[in-house]
């Protein structure tokens, strides 16, 4: 009987719980009682909850390190500086040693409970299992701006991107292998796991809010990680632009058709035209600022990607360990 048992234990399936963290203190022990929780009702699958500490200057890493010691399912990997909340997903996903990851933000506003429908979906033969939010308390612009948003990426890209849907989800193991060969230095995680093209669904909750600590996202940060959906996503944007730039030629060329011809026939009723004439210049100014900008946009993507840096720099590290201190089988070095 006892060999049974221990034969079924070796038989099931590990699941990486995959946690991004940035000061989050006064959230890692409710989370993990949750996780604790929800590991103790699906009993037919084994759990690692994997940590990537993103420099925290608080007593994040310390906390863990201490909730470490007590259970070898935790792993932490600490950033040697603040690499960015995308990246810490990536590097998470590729040391991942699961069957499947879920990633899930340790502030509690999405709830772990909910990772048992992500399995049973998983189960049913889905790749991708992800959150869609249902409802998210906050304001009629910032709201109106996602719904904007989403609606720009689905017209620029040429598969479908989960709208209503961020980083709460559900991996198999042939997306973390996938994601293995990214090299991108600003990866966009949502539009590169929909671009593989497996079975995906979604399933909707309504999101909490936040149980302790302050959002580590402001709005210049929104803006940058949007305009790096856009770049990450498609080149269309250039191609609009030079669709743009063409139907703007045109449009000149025809405005300079008409001045031309009013000034020789017109030339005694013609209007200074002043008004006009900043006007034109204002407005060139700026798209050409946006046009330029965006180019930029492009270039640096460019760059960066071609500097053959690291993802990130690890500094330290927490594995599990057998009696003779040795890290277990599976664990990464």
């Amino acid at each position: 009987m006892k060999k049974e048992r221990e034969q079924q234990t070796a038989k099931r399936c590990l699941i990486t719980i995959s946690i991004p963290v940035y000061n989050e203190e006064d959230n890692i022990k409710l989370l993990l009682d949750r996780l604790c929780r929800l590991a103790e009702k699906e009993l037919q699958y084994e759990f690692e909850f994997l940590f990537t500490d993103n420099a925290s200057t608080d007593r994040t890493f310390e906390l863990i390190a201490e909730q470490a010691a007590n259970d070898k399912r935790i792993r932490v990997l600490r950033f040697s500086r603040n690499f960015g909340f995308q990246k810490s997903i990536l590097t998470n996903y590729r040391n991942a040693r699961g069957d499947a990851a879920v990633q899930i933000d340790a502030d509690l506003q999405d709830p772990p409970e909910l990772i048992s429908e992500f399995l049973r979906k998983w189960e049913e033969g889905y790749k991708v299992v992800y959150g869609v939010r249902r409802r998210r308390k906050e304001s009629a612009f910032l709201a109106f701006s996602r719904k904007l948003y989403y609606s720009l990426i689905d017209n620029i890209t040429s598969y479908p991107v989960p709208r209503n849907a961020g980083d709460f989800r559900l991996v198999d193991k042939l997306i973390l292998n996938e994601l293995l060969s990214v090299r991108e230095q600003t990866p966009y995680l949502r539009g590169i796991i929909a671009s593989l093209g497996y079975a995906q669904i979604g399933i909707p909750y309504d999101r909490d809010q936040r149980k302790a600590g302050e959002s580590k996202f402001n709005l210049l940060q929104l803006i940058e990680f949007g305009l790096d959906g856009i770049t990450a996503q498609s080149v269309r944007p250039l191609r609009l632009m030079t669709i743009f730039g063409f139907v703007v030629s045109i449009l000149s060329m025809l405005a300079g058709i008409y001045y031309l011809s009013a000034s020789l026939f017109y030339y005694e009723k013609l209007p200074g035209g002043f008004t006009t004439i900043v006007l034109l210049i204002i407005f060139l100014i700026g798209l050409n600022a946006f046009l330029l900008g965006l180019i930029g946009e492009y270039v640096g993507r460019i760059f960066n990607n071609t500097r053959g840096l690291p993802l990130v720099y690890i500094s330290e590290r927490i594995e599990p360990t057998d009696g003779n201190g040795n890290l277990q089988e599976g664990a990464r070095e």
